[in-house]
Formats: C-alpha cells, sequence, structure tokens
C-alpha cells in the first residue's frame, strides 16, 4: 500500500485512477468469472483513514532521509524498505555494478517520491475499501481491499450449501460438510498464483489454432468487471447502493 497507493504511481486517483480499478480489477475478474454471471448492484464503502497528515508522528520530516526522529520505530521508512532491506527496488534504475547501487538507492530516496513520508504526501487512496455485489439470481459476493495486514496476496472463501473452498494464492482446500473429508490443490507459483503463465499460454494457443474456445476468458467479461469497479466508486463517495448498467 505505501509503495503503490501512498508513495507509487497510483497514489493519486485523479491523476491514474481509482484504487478499486488500480489495485483489484484483477480481485473484480475473478469474481466474476467464478460467478459466471452478470453483477446487478453494487455497495461501497471506504475512505483514507490513516496515511495523511493529521497522523504524522512528532519529529517526522518530509522526507526519510531529513534526519527524522522516528525512522528507525516507522513501518513504512523509506530507509527501511529501500535501502536497508532492498524491497522493490525495481522501480530504480540501478547501475549494473552492484557497489554503487546503494547510493543509487539513496540519491532516488532524497529526489523521488519514494522517498517521501508517507503521512505528507499529496495521496487521496483509500487504505481500506469493501465492496457488497448482487449477482444474477441472488448470488452475492464481500470484498474487502486492505492496507494493513501481515501478509500480501489474496484470501478467498467460497461458501456453498455442500461444502466450502478456502485458500490463499498457492493453495486451496474444499472441505466436503458431509464427509468433512478435504481435498487440497496447489497451485503453480507466480505473482498472481499461476494466472499469469496460464493466460499466456492459453492466448497463445488460441492465436496459433484460431479457436476462441481455448480462452479461459473474454475481453467482455473483463470490461464487464471495470464497470463494476466504476460503479462501487460512484457508490462510495455517494453513499449509495448502486446499480450496475452493462
Amino acid at each position: 500500500m505505501s509503495h503503490s497507493y501512498v508513495r507509487g504511481n497510483w497514489h493519486n486517483s485523479k491523476e491514474t485512477t481509482p484504487i478499486i480499478l488500480a489495485k483489484s480489477c484483477h480481485d473484480l475478474d475473478i469474481l466474476r468469472w467464478m460467478v459466471g454471471k452478470p453483477c446487478k448492484k453494487v455497495s461501497a464503502f471506504g475512505d483514507l483513514k490513516w496515511f495523511k497528515k493529521e497522523n504524522k508522528p512528532e519529529g517526522a520530516t518530509p522526507r526519510c532521509t531529513d534526519g527524522c526522529s522516528v525512522e528507525k520505530e516507522c513501518p513504512y521508512s523509506a530507509l527501511k524498505i529501500y535501502y536497508r532491506e532492498r524491497q522493490r527496488n525495481y522501480v530504480f534504475d540501478l547501475p549494473e555494478d552492484t557497489d554503487k547501487q546503494a547510493e543509487a538507492v539513496l540519491n532516488y530516496l532524497k529526489t523521488t517520491n519514494y522517498g517521501r513520508c508517507v503521512y505528507q504526501m499529496d495521496n487521496d487512496q483509500p487504505d481500506h475499501y469493501i465492496t457488497n455485489l448482487q449477482f444474477e439470481d441472488g448470488i452475492t459476493a464481500a470484498f474487502s481491499m486492505e492496507a494493513f495486514t501481515s501478509y500480501e496476496g489474496r484470501r478467498t472463501r467460497i461458501l456453498g450449501s455442500h461444502g466450502d473452498i478456502v485458500g490463499d494464492m498457492s493453495k486451496f482446500v474444499y472441505t466436503n460438510f458431509l464427509t468433512k473429508e478435504e481435498t487440497v490443490f496447489e497451485l503453480n507459483s507466480d505473482s498472481h498464483g499461476g494466472g499469469d503463465w496460464n493466460l499466456a499460454s492459453d492466448w497463445v494457443k488460441a492465436v496459433s489454432q484460431q479457436n476462441p474456445d481455448l480462452l479461459s476468458s473474454t475481453i467482455d467479461a473483463s470490461v464487464e468487471s471495470h464497470i463494476i469497479g466504476f460503479t462501487a466508486e460512484n457508490s462510495r463517495l455517494e453513499g449509495q447502493t448502486k446499480n450496475v448498467i452493462l
């Protein structure tokens, strides 16, 4: 959250896009694909609660490199994330010489948004966002996008009449209500639970064989999920349940 939506390229919804689309278009895609029916109504809530000037700790400086007195106590410290732990350094154009990379990172933190205090940015993206969706035939889904978790990725629960499925981006467990038997599904590993390579593979096969039936989803479904996202944002801003108009 602090990397992409407070300091990063998508920190301002007016200059880019609402976070429900910038971050969560994948999730809306997944929900629409799993349900297999159109979404009819959306109700969304959430706002920017923590990453704002009112919550700036006493002694915090505009940049983490400015001698901030609380930098070492801050979990969002740019020095901690990018310099000491070298996380997410892919956003920087670093020299090939590894001996020069530390100095380059430090310079980026002194000159770009990635070194600014998370409480003193011009960000407006919500850091918590809840969306309730009603699909055709009375099927309902609840989606929650939360900045403050100890883990990354997605947690999913599918609740049925004879069993449920619970899992994350690496494993799903199906439990039969009658027998209590559990069936475990392990997923391939990449940044999207194996989805990236499988989507690319399906697309190459479909193009090479000129057979759209080989695609697991369509552009129409993605357009529909984006409409759901824009409708959710309107619902959040206006405080009303909105009909999804396709």
